[in-house]
Formats: structure tokens, C-alpha cells, sequence
């Protein structure tokens, strides 16, 4: 388990510290790994608020000065993942130490902090997708290239801004306009993120938060609030515009128009435990264009009201199984969808050579399954899905998927039709 900030900072206390460089593994070879402080000083280390001498050495057995004591409490105090127990302890520390916090340590502290202030993630991937229906209808190979940025920018002690820029380009063409509704450069998330200990607010345009994977991954225009940490209960509502429901198979909007969505859940997922679930239910309306739900007549319905249970189950840290089941209860046709999948490891961008695998089945009616995430399964079809992954270098990961199923009775053309679908990713991680 590792240690509080404040603990680790008072075991180093009692064995001394300076201030220059370290090495990560084993940051000071005059502090061998039996020795009773060697965890402490090695997360003091790892976080940055101890460096030690130049020589690689931590002179454990040398007095520190209330100067040098300064210097470990300013990067304390910088630190911005500590528990408030944590932070009452270090501004005690910073009351005691004032004036030599005040002639530099302060000075340092606040640089550091206004660096960290805003953190910057980013992908860039390759995409190569073919799907062809009915052994007949190819709809071509399909070349991608997809830059995101992800920024994420402290307020305060409790609130955040966060977003997603995406940057999508058809490289058949070499262009960045085409068919494709993300095609182009566009800001597809920007929410402001606020938590109170197991409180959590998030408000803008966000990510779907109760069931990503099966039904939508996509984003909405609203507001999410959670409360809870092993057992979570979610409450969301907002609207969604034709850009976030058209992905070739969903039900689609008019330009101009939206649909008004909200939903709340339970979910459980404790970090130990080797089960997980969730319980969800939405509710869909769009009084203005009606494409929400299908009736047996093939003419359509302006709402939908499903509900979703998921779980999960992970035996020992390679094999784990997963499902879930979601209806529209206002829908008659393409009104189920389900998952039923098993996973074998997992590739990990920080961990070159590490691989995964998975194999599938999915049922995914679209007027149930609105924007599914499963980049190789075909949304409006049931089939099975088998996939592979892996780690060439750290963080350059590769994916690849095949699916071969039949669309299910949607009340489409092609209903009842096979399909299979080849699709592969390069993913540089930034």
C-alpha cells in the first residue's frame, strides 16, 4: 500500500534530505532497499519532493536545515493529489516554516504549481477499416487518420476543465473533408468537472457516463452527477445533436434538430473486488422528428426508454468475462442489444511486448445499440467479433478486429444480410 505523502515525508524527516537529482528505480545507493525508510524516501523521490545530492547519494546521517526542510514542504505543498487530512498536516509544516517558505520555498512552490496547472494528453492513430454485405456489396477499404488532444486544467483544489479536440482526416483522398460527420478539425468535449469527495459534477458538452460501451459512445450537451464510490449512484440529462447519433447505422436526426435524453444508474465496482455491475434506465425524446423507435408497420416512434445491466467478472489478472443486455421497451424492431465477451490480458502502452485478446458475440439493434464503441463489429448486427492487441514499443500499441454476422430486423433494406467487417489501428500515445 503505498504511503501517505505526509507519512513518507516524515520518515525522511528523521533520516535528512538535500536537494539536486535522482534516478527513478533506485533513486540513492546509500539507502539500500531493506532499509526501514526505503519506501518512504522512494515515493519522496518518485514524486519529486526529495532529489538528494548530486553523487546519487541521500546522506541519510546529515542534519537538514530549516532551509532545506522548506524546500521539501514547498514541493509538498505543490502537490495537488493529496487527501485532505494531508493537506491540513503540510500547511501546519508551511505555518512553522513561514519565514523560509517566504525568502524562496513560496517562490518555488507556486512555479511548480502553475506548471502543473494544465496537463496535456494526446493520441495519434491510423485506422484501416473494409466491410463488405452479403458477399456482394464492398463498401471499399477506408483510411483514416485521427490526431486528440486532451487537456485537462486545474481551477482549484476541486474543480477542473477538461475537453477533447479531434483532428480526422480521410487519407485515401488526402483531405480532411469528407463523408464522415468528425471529418475536420472540431472541439468535441469542453465540461467543467467538480468533485467533493465521493461527490462528483460534471457540466458541458461531456461524455456519455452511465453505459460508453453498448449504447452510446458519444458525447451530450448537459450535465452529469454521481455520488458513492464502491456502490455509485449517476443521475445525467441533456440533448443530442444529429452530429453525435450519425455514425451509418443509428437513427438519424435532421439537421438542426436534437433529442432530449436523460438516465440514472447504480453501479458497483470496488477496487479490489473481482466482480463488477451496473443497472441503468434512459429516456429518449424528440417530438420533432420522430426516428427514435420502430414500429411493426416500419413507420417510427419520437421516443425510447431503455433499460441496461451490465457486469463484469475477472478470475485472476489475464482471463476475465463481461456482458450486457439493453431493451427499448417503445421499440418493435431492433429493439435488443447484448454483449458477451471474453478477455485475455491486455496490452498496456507502457509495458512494450504486452499483447491481449478477445473474442465476442454481439447482438446490436439499432434502435437499442445507438452508437456502440466496438470499433470491428457492425452496429445493426449480431455476429461474432475476435480481436487482438499489442504493445510494439511503449506506447505505440496495435489493434486489430474482424466480425462476421447478419443484420438483425431493423426494418432496413438490408435486413437479414451478412456482413463482415476487417479493421485495424496504429495508436501513438503522447
Amino acid at each position: 500500500m503505498k504511503k501517505s505523502l505526509v507519512s513518507a515525508l516524515t520518515t525522511a524527516m528523521v533520516v535528512g534530505t538535500a536537494s539536486v537529482t535522482f534516478a527513478a528505480s533506485n533513486p540513492f545507493s546509500d539507502v539500500p532497499a531493506d532499509h526501514w525508510s526505503y519506501d518512504a524516501v522512494t515515493q519522496l523521490a518518485q514524486d519529486g519532493v526529495i532529489n538528494g545530492y548530486g553523487d546519487g547519494t541521500f546522506r541519510g546521517d546529515k542534519n537538514i536545515t530549516r532551509y532545506e526542510m522548506a524546500q521539501m514542504i514547498a514541493k509538498a505543498m505543490a502537490k495537488s493529489d493529496v487527501s485532505a487530512k494531508d493537506k491540513a498536516l503540510i500547511d501546519k509544516l508551511a505555518a512553522e516554516f513561514s519565514d523560509e517558505l517566504n525568502s524562496l520555498g513560496v517562490r518555488v512552490s507556486n512555479l511548480e504549481k502553475h506548471a502543473d496547472m494544465v496537463k496535456w494528453n494526446g493520441t495519434l492513430w491510423t485506422q484501416y477499416q473494409r466491410q463488405i454485405t452479403d458477399n456482394e456489396n464492398d463498401a471499399g477499404a477506408q483510411y483514416r487518420l485521427k490526431f486528440r488532444l486532451e487537456p485537462d486544467a486545474e481551477v482549484n483544489e476541486n474543480w477542473h476543465v477538461k475537453a477533447r479536440i479531434d483532428g480526422n482526416w480521410n487519407l485515401a483522398q488526402d483531405q480532411s473533408a469528407d463523408n464522415n460527420a468528425d471529418a475536420g478539425i472540431k472541439l468535441i468535449r469542453a465540461w467543467a468537472d467538480g468533485t467533493y469527495g465521493n461527490f462528483n459534477i460534471k457540466a458541458g458538452k461531456i461524455a456519455e457516463q452511465l453505459s460508453p460501451n453498448l449504447l452510446f459512445d458519444t458525447e451530450f450537451s448537459g450535465a452529469a452527477v454521481s455520488y458513492g464510490k464502491d456502490v455509485k449512484f449517476t443521475v445525467e440529462g441533456g440533448r443530442w445533436s444529429k452530429t453525435n447519433l450519425a455514425n451509418g447505422t443509428t437513427p438519424m436526426l435532421s439537421n438542426g434538430k436534437s433529442t432530449e435524453i436523460w438516465g440514472f444508474g447504480l453501479g458497483y465496482a470496488p477496487e479490489e473486488s473481482k466482480f463488477s455491475g451496473m443497472l441503468n434506465y434512459y429516456r429518449l425524446s424528440n417530438d420533432q422528428v420522430g426516428t427514435l423507435s420502430r414500429n411493426d408497420d416500419n413507420t417510427w416512434k419520437s421516443t425510447a426508454s431503455i433499460w441496461d445491466v451490465g457486469a463484469k467478472y475477472r478470475f485472476d489478472p489475464n482471463f476475465a468475462i463481461a456482458g450486457e443486455f439493453a431493451q427499448n421497451v417503445n421499440s418493435d424492431k431492433g429493439n435488443r442489444a447484448f454483449t458477451a465477451e471474453l478477455l485475455y490480458k491486455g496490452a498496456k502502452a507502457s509495458d512494450p511486448g504486452s499483447w491481449g485478446a478477445s473474442v465476442a458475440y454481439r447482438h446490436l439493434g439499432k434502435y437499442a445499440a445507438y452508437a456502440p464503441t466496438y470499433n470491428g463489429a457492425v452496429g445493426g448486427a449480431k455476429g461474432w467479433d475476435v480481436g487482438a492487441e499489442y504493445a510494439f514499443a511503449k506506447n505505440i500499441v496495435g489493434y486489430v478486429q474482424y466480425f462476421r454476422g447478419t443484420y438483425v430486423e431493423n426494418g432496413d433494406n438490408h435486413d437479414g444480410n451478412d456482413t463482415n467487417r476487417l479493421w485495424g489501428r496504429l495508436r501513438f500515445f503522447f
